[in-house]
């Protein structure tokens, strides 16, 4: 428990004593308790000094939690010599009642509609090299239903109404809108300021040229967005966006055209080919280009992949998309698939550090929830090093499985009239921390 412990040593300048202590205490418990992860389910987990009270007050607690995501991070998990990306993405818990805060209704693609949930956005530090996502901010998306002018007349409305009925098309004496002067959605803004302080807070420490988003985010708003941070956008295409390529004609009189022909997915000159695989019946064919789209003030840089069944001749493609004119295809393609790293996030915080199951209703406990789900994402990834370097395959369960033998032990010896010798002791723990684990328990739980 000690090596723990010692891992909170970067904190003591952004933490109290007292919440220090408290933090320790929440990560010993979840470590190795079982079941629903609840404020009330912790304090029947935690060691001496903590209690359901204790809980209370942590989770009441504002936090930096940005920062201690990106302390911990550079402290233990950081590699000077490995390339990172930034990606982001959203995620939802499903939750009943009506006074939690930010509760609304918002989409599901588990369970294809809109549910009452909260909602969070998250950022993350990527690596290239270990294929692994590290968290380093995760906020609450919080609907605003407010009207536009809410101070109006009943007059006022009903001139805007009929003014928003008016003739279609633009207005007479309108100008054509500079694509890059675009109005962010309140997530966007918030996804912005989120990116900014990670970014803050790296300070050049590692240099970082792409953010990952996925299709939701494919448009010219997020790109702007994007660009105002002095990065690239990496993300997905509409599968039936209207792609041109450079225009042929020779420039005569008026204003030069910058669109030429419209580009189909499946008819794509072969001399825009990367490369061409076929495995089990099934051809890959990769294409890039730098075409135009309307929607976006300057030419992309488009990669297609294209799914071809050989014995039914079906097709299907994807468009992936990046304001990085010089960025390799194969690059663009790894960058991508890496985003659902963070996925991988998600799953593990909701299944096994309570950010599925919490139940605050109120805005600092909810908050600070959601973020402890996300920095004991971190942490185990820091404690599954010295064990993934001897059995890849060594996961969560197996982690909790250990630290709950660990405090099954330290139970038991408090009961023992006479404290064993330590060689016993070892083999009390190794055989304790193998009931509910996974991988490599065979050795331990067969006696001899």
């Amino acid at each position: 428990m000690q090596e723990i412990i010692a891992l909170w040593t970067v904190f003591r300048t952004h933490l109290s004593t007292t919440t220090l202590r408290q933090l320790s205490q929440v990560v010993l418990a979840l470590l190795a308790m079982t079941g629903q992860v609840t404020m009330l389910n912790i304090s029947r987990w935690t060691l001496q000094g903590g209690s359901y009270r204790t809980g209370q007050r942590f989770f009441n607690t504002v936090l930096p939690w940005t920062t201690l995501l990106w302390v911990f991070f550079h402290t233990h998990l950081f590699d000077p010599e490995g390339v990172y990306i930034i990606a982001a993405d959203e995620t939802i818990k499903s939750k009943s009642g009506k006074h939690t805060y930010g509760l609304s209704r918002f989409f599901s693609s588990t369970h294809g509609k809109a549910i009452p949930s909260l909602s969070f956005l998250a950022v993350s530090l990527v690596s290239v090299n270990e294929r692994r996502s590290y968290p380093m901010a995760i906020e609450q998306i919080v609907r605003c239903e407010t009207t536009s002018n809410p101070g109006a007349s009943p007059t006022e409305k009903s001139d805007n109404t009929q003014t928003k009925q008016s003739k279609r098309g633009h207005p007479k004496g309108s100008r054509n809108k500079n694509k890059r002067d675009v109005v962010l959605s309140d997530t966007l803004k918030q996804l912005q300021t989120m990116l900014k302080e990670v970014l803050h807070l790296i300070d050049n420490l590692i240099p970082i040229r792409y953010f990952v988003l996925d299709g939701y985010f494919g448009n010219n708003n997020a790109g702007q967005m994007v660009h105002q941070c002095g990065l690239h956008l990496i993300s997905k295409l509409r599968a039936d966006a209207a792609l041109s390529l450079p225009p042929t004609t020779s420039y005569k009189r008026g204003c030069p055209a910058i669109y030429g022909e419209r580009i189909h997915p499946h008819k794509i000159d072969e001399k825009n080919a990367v490369r061409t695989q076929t495995v089990d019946n099934l051809r890959t064919d990769v294409y890039q280009m730098e075409l135009r789209h309307k929607k976006f003030p300057d030419p992309l840089n488009v990669v297609c992949i294209k799914k071809t069944n050989l014995s039914t001749k079906q097709q299907a493609h994807v468009l992936l998309f990046s304001s990085d004119l010089a960025l390799d295809a194969e690059k663009m393609i790894d960058y991508y698939s890496l985003r659902f790293q963070i996925e991988f996030n998600f799953r593990d915080a909701k299944q096994h550090w309570g950010l599925q199951g919490f139940m605050n209703v109120h805005k600092t406990p909810v908050n600070n929830a959601a973020n402890l789900s996300m920095f004991m994402v971190n942490v185990s990834a820091k404690l599954m090093e010295k064990d993934r370097c001897q059995n890849p395959e060594y996961s969560v369960l197996d982690l909790k499985s250990h630290y709950r033998g660990l405090k099954y032990v330290q139970e038991i010896l408090k009961g023992l009239p006479q404290k064993p010798e330590p060689i016993v002791i070892q083999q009390i723990i190794g055989r304790l921390s193998s009931i509910g684990a996974i991988h490599n328990t065979q050795a331990n739980l067969n006696p001899g």
